[in-house]
């Protein structure tokens, strides 16, 4: 006899005796009752998303352990500003036609120039640059400094940061690949923010 492990992915704050928990842990004759509520208890903060949990208990004394799992930061981020998904960037294409310069009538431009020799290339046309398809960033939220201090209190077990003022900028640092702002930044800004100390009250 020794420990044994029950690991389930459950709903944060909402798990209940059914399985997959309720008959993983009936074979160990140990309190399901007492289990699921410290289990709700520890994931509440995690309502809407699932979370790995893991309960390890020991046979001879029926003595658990309960370690839970966090969920990735962007699903955090997520549920903080209310998302489905974090957002995509939109071709230059989808920008609206009126902030587009427009352009001369082709006929008009046409008969202004010369028709080329064979073979010989306009110098308007090699000085033309290509078009490229290009992506804006559009902007899909705003996390405040508070918001990412609270999702880096979350993750913190999870961080390779060894005090909080790292830990936060590991938070901030994973939104700069993210179409959102930071208290209206850009989150390279806020990230220099944090190395001068700015939100150290923040941490304490």
């Amino acid at each position: 006899m020794g420990q044994k492990i029950v690991e389930a992915l459950i709903d944060g704050g909402k798990a209940t005796p059914a399985p997959p928990l309720g008959p993983a842990l009936s074979v160990f004759k140990v309190n399901i009752g007492k289990i699921i509520q410290d289990i709700n208890s520890k994931t509440k903060d995690y309502e809407g998303m699932k979370v790995p949990v893991k309960i390890i208990v020991d046979e001879q004394t029926k003595e658990y352990k309960i370690e839970i799992g966090t969920p990735p930061v962007s699903s955090l981020i997520r549920k903080e500003l209310g998302l489905k998904i974090i957002g995509e960037e939109k071709k230059a294409e989808e920008v609206p036609a009126a902030a587009v310069p427009a352009e001369e009538p082709k006929e008009k431009v046409e008969a202004t120039k010369e028709a080329p020799k064979e073979g010989e290339a306009t110098a308007e046309a090699a000085a033309e640059p290509k078009v490229e398809e290009k992506k804006i960033r559009v902007i899909v939220g705003n996390l405040t400094i508070d918001q990412c201090v609270k999702i880096m209190k979350m993750k913190r077990d999870t961080l390779l940061a060894k005090d909080t003022r790292k830990a936060l900028k590991e938070i901030v640092g994973s939104v700069v690949s993210m179409p959102l702002t930071i208290e209206g930044k850009n989150p390279k800004e806020v990230i220099k923010e944090i190395d001068e100390g700015k939100y150290d009250d923040k941490l304490k």
